[in-house]
């Protein structure tokens, strides 16, 4: 090692300080370059091309210990050769559950759309951050471009916004706002001397809505959870009497979080019997559209999320039904006073000078209360340009048809048993192996279905051949939440999830 040090000194006239060479570059480009370009080829072999296959396993299952052993996790002093790199990645391709796979029906997001894909592999590769015009220049223009568009479908005439990691990150970032509108020095004097703020949000939110409550210093115990119905709907009367409670209790009412989509039974509150409660008594409402706010694009459906241009904030997440890939979320606000600036700026003298050579108006990184933050807004619009709103439209109405393929499938099969009708693409059912069938419907016969959803999930997954979600549910025994999104989904998908459970489960 000594004599390279002496030679490259000799042969490049290098400055040495602190026994570092400082002439060129330590990294080898074209080793690096072959490298990527190796890489990529894996990802396409391994993940694109075989994204609608679906004689591909969805998941090669490994017990964690297992799991360990075959991925070799241990980092070392020295690094390791090229090919054995390559090998690492082909491993986690092969380890890792395919959410491309058309038989991915776990959660409220899989597919793979192209477009997307192609735009986080640019900005991967660009690695940006977006606070400011002069680092960002596209990348700020194109959020732009996409949050005026999202507010347009939304209902308002004009809006602020800004994309976040998370459906859950823009429901916290609603509820500050919501916070600040009605107590604005709290930025300034923080909690105390506040009256006891109290939110409302039904039984059937998102957990988010609590984690924000722990977070911000609200408290869980002042998220006032409204009854729903059948359905699953905010019950519009029962909001009405809770917020008269809390006044009664001397509390401080500011804020109204409605769901249109909620994670299980997929139910949309009634909005506008909702937004007529918070005008009358002055709250702020926020609509969780993470999971159904692009129904909006579709002009068949978008009847569901009536009377969301009356909310103050909404949350509506691309990366779900839009497949614009995770994470694309965006917090969308009717205010267009500034309010977001105003309520989470603190005007980093070194970022956002106000003597730069440009309009400073695009430097919109102090609305966030991120400092770096990726360009998600960009795949959006690189899909959505490429598709168009009614390529858009046509995978909301598709996946929605599918769903109901999938009720209708359901409702002709012997075993098969729906919680009820679902408004969008959630489908909610009990398989009822034919041991159980001639049972007596009573608390022994519901002890024993409750345990044959959490064994057929295991059977799929060791096998490999789809990947399903269930839970229980206010009161009711594990069933099975299937979910439509992906375009690579097609109705023999559906018929082969009916007849795989009953495979699976046939000697249960």
């Amino acid at each position: 090692v000594g004599f390279c040090k002496q030679e490259m000194l000799q042969k490049k006239n290098a400055v040495l300080v602190d026994g570092v060479i400082l002439n060129g570059p330590i990294m080898d480009s074209k080793a690096g370059e072959k490298f990527v370009e190796e890489a990529c080829k894996i990802i396409m072999e391994e993940v694109v091309q075989k994204a609608d296959d679906v004689t591909e396993k969805v998941c090669e299952w490994q017990a964690p210990e297992k799991l360990k052993q075959i991925l070799d996790l241990e980092m070392r002093d020295t690094g390791e050769c090229h090919q054995k790199i390559l090998q690492l990645c082909r491993d986690v391709i092969k380890y890792s559950v395919k959410t491309n796979h058309p038989r991915f029906f776990n959660q409220l997001y899989a597919g793979i759309d192209y477009y997307s894909l192609v735009a986080r592999f640019i900005t991967e590769a660009l690695n940006p951050s977006v606070y400011t015009y002069e680092v960002s220049p596209v990348f700020l223009l194109v959020e732009e471009a996409v949050i005026k568009k999202m507010i347009e479908f939304i209902g308002w005439e004009e809006g602020d916004g800004i994309f976040n990691p998370g459906g859950s990150i823009s429901n916290m970032y609603a509820m500050n706002l919501a916070r600040y509108k009605f107590c604005p020095e709290i930025k300034e004097k923080g909690l105390s001397g506040l009256p006891r703020l109290v939110l409302f949000a039904s039984e059937e939110c998102h957990y988010s809505m609590k984690k924000a409550a722990s977070f911000l210093g609200i408290g869980t115990e002042n998220v006032y959870f409204i009854k729903t119905d059948e359905r699953g709907k905010m019950i519009p009367e029962e909001l009405e009497k809770q917020v008269q409670r809390a006044r009664k209790e001397g509390s401080a009412p500011f804020l109204v979080c409605a769901t249109a989509g909620t994670t299980v039974l997929g139910a949309f509150d009634p909005l506008d019997k909702i937004a007529d409660i918070c005008e009358k008594h002055g709250l702020w409402l926020h609509v969780d559209a993470s999971w159904g706010g692009s129904a909006l694009i579709s002009r068949k459906h978008r009847r569901l999320l009536h009377g969301i241009h009356r909310a103050d904030s909404v949350a509506w997440n691309p990366h779900k039904m839009l497949l614009a890939g995770i994470q694309c979320c965006a917090l969308l606000v009717k205010d267009n006073s500034g309010l977001l600036k105003k309520c989470y700026s603190a005007e980093a003298a070194y970022l956002f000078q106000q003597d730069k050579f440009y309009d400073i108006s695009y430097d919109t990184g102090d609305k966030s209360i991120q400092c770096s933050r990726r360009p998600d807004a960009f795949k959006f619009w690189l899909m959505w340009k490429a598709l168009g709103t009614t390529g858009l439209e046509e995978r909301v109405n598709r996946a929605l048809a599918l769903a109901r393929y999938l009720v209708e499938e359901i409702k002709k099969r012997e075993g098969f048993q729906l919680l009820l009708e679902p408004e969008y693409a959630n489908v909610c059912f009990w398989y009822i192996p034919p041991s159980l069938r001639k049972m007596e419907d009573g608390p022994e016969f519901w002890q024993k279905l409750h345990q044959v959803a959490p064994i057929i999930k295991e059977r799929m997954m060791k096998k490999g051949s789809m990947m399903l979600g269930y839970q229980p549910h206010r009161g009711k025994v594990n069933f099975f939440r299937q979910v439509v999104i992906s375009p690579q989904v097609s109705r023999e998908d559906m018929d082969f999830l009916l007849d795989e459970i009953e495979l699976l489960a046939k000697d249960l």
